[in-house]
C-alpha cells in the first residue's frame, strides 16, 4: 500500500485547507522585507510568538540594516536576549545587515541565491521571504512540514530537501502561494508532535496516517 495519496485527494486536501482559511498569514510581524528576513533569522528554534515580542521593541528603535548596523551587536543583543540562541543571532542579523548595504544597496534581494549568500539565511528562511513578500511558489519546510507532509501523504522523505522537493511536485499550482502557511498552521495547532488532535482534523478521513 502506498504511503502517498493520490494526486485527487491531495486536492481535496488542500481544497479543505482553503476552505477553512481562504488567506492564511505568517505569524510573524512585519512591516517590510527586511523585517520579515529578520524575524525569519531570529524564529530559528525559537516560537514566532516569543520572536514578535522582542522586534516589537527593537522595530520601534530600529527597523532598517543602517539602524540595526548602528546599534552594533552589544546594542543588539538586549533586545533579543529572550530568545533562543542569541548570541549567534546577533552576530548573523549584524552580519546580514553589513552584507546587505555592501552588495545589494540595502535592499533584500528578490533570488535565492542572494538570500542565501547573507550570513544566518539558508534556504527555509529564504524560501519563507520569497514566498510571503513576494508570493513566490517556494516550499519552506520547517519542523512541522517535515513531520507532518509524510505523516499525512503528502510528500516522502525524511529530510527538508526531500520533503520540500516532494510537496513541490505533488501539490497543485493553484495552492502554492499558502500550501506552507496552511501545514505551518495544521502542525502546530492540529497535527501537534505530541497529542495530535485526530479526532477535531478535517483531513481525518484521508490522513494516511491512519492506515498504519
Amino acid at each position: 500500500m502506498s504511503n502517498l495519496l493520490s494526486s485527487e485527494q491531495i486536492t481535496e486536501v488542500f481544497s479543505r485547507f482553503r476552505a477553512a482559511n481562504p488567506a492564511p498569514r505568517s505569524e510573524l510581524e512585519w512591516s517590510s522585507p527586511f523585517t520579515l528576513l529578520v524575524a525569519v533569522v531570529l524564529s530559528a528554534q525559537a516560537t514566532d510568538k516569543s520572536v514578535n515580542i522582542a522586534t516589537r521593541e527593537l522595530y520601534k528603535v530600529a527597523d532598517t540594516p543602517e539602524k540595526i548596523l548602528a546599534l552594533g551587536e552589544d546594542g543588539l543583543i538586549p533586545y533579543i536576549k529572550s530568545i533562543g540562541l542569541y548570541k549567534s543571532k546577533a552576530k548573523h542579523v549584524i552580519g546580514l545587515c553589513e552584507k546587505l548595504i555592501s552588495d545589494f544597496a540595502g535592499e533584500v534581494p528578490k533570488s535565492r541565491e542572494d538570500l542565501m549568500s547573507l550570513p544566518g539565511v539558508g534556504r527555509k528562511t529564504a524560501n519563507v521571504v520569497l514566498n510571503v513578500v513576494w508570493g513566490e511558489h517556494t516550499m519552506p519546510v520547517d519542523t512541522h512540514l517535515l513531520r507532518i507532509a509524510p505523516k499525512i501523504g503528502l510528500a516522502e522523505g525524511n529530510t527538508p530537501e526531500k520533503v520540500e522537493k516532494s510537496l513541490l511536485e505533488r501539490v497543485p499550482d493553484e495552492f502554492m502561494e499558502h500550501a506552507h502557511h496552511w501545514l505551518i498552521l495544521h502542525g502546530r495547532y492540529v497535527c501537534t508532535a505530541r497529542n495530535p488532535k485526530c479526532s477535531e482534523c478535517f483531513l481525518n478521513d484521508l490522513c494516511k496516517h491512519n492506515d498504519l
